[in-house]
């Protein structure tokens, strides 16, 4: 049975012919409909309906925008929470410092080998690179 349509509405329907199931959004459109609702006067809901969406959808797009990653967005990814990351950028600082401080001494025992060749302090051993008797 037809159902009349209140007047000043028009009807639209989507036809998905292909094989795939889900409709696919590139990260430019989510982030349209995400900017959209931000929009004074606009509501999730709103734009939801316009965009042929659900509102949970939109919901979860503009969470991740919100988080601060548009990149999160557009592959549906989860966003790093800000602690994770500092925890992390901490982790590297120190791996960093000690690869200088191991650099470093390297350095140094490169510099007393070479010094105690000069002097010839160091035994010929065939063990040291550079030494082929």
């Amino acid at each position: 049975m037809d159902m009349p349509m209140p007047l000043g509405r028009k009807s639209e329907v989507e036809v998905i012919t292909g094989v795939q199931r889900r409709r696919r959004w590139t990260p430019e459109e989510k982030l349209e409909w995400v900017r959209k609702t931000m929009e004074p006067g606009m509501s999730v809901s709103l734009v939801a309906r316009q965009a042929g969406i659900t509102a949970s959808q939109l919901f979860q797009w503009r969470k991740a925008y919100t988080e601060g990653s548009l990149v999160a967005v557009g592959a549906n990814e989860p966003v790093v929470p800000a602690s994770e990351l500092q925890e992390a950028m901490k982790r590297i600082k120190q791996l960093e410092a000690a690869l200088g401080r191991k650099t470093l001494e390297n350095d140094i025992l490169k510099e007393a080998v070479d010094y105690a060749k000069a002097k010839k302090w160091l035994a010929r051993s065939p063990l040291l690179p550079g030494d082929d008797q």
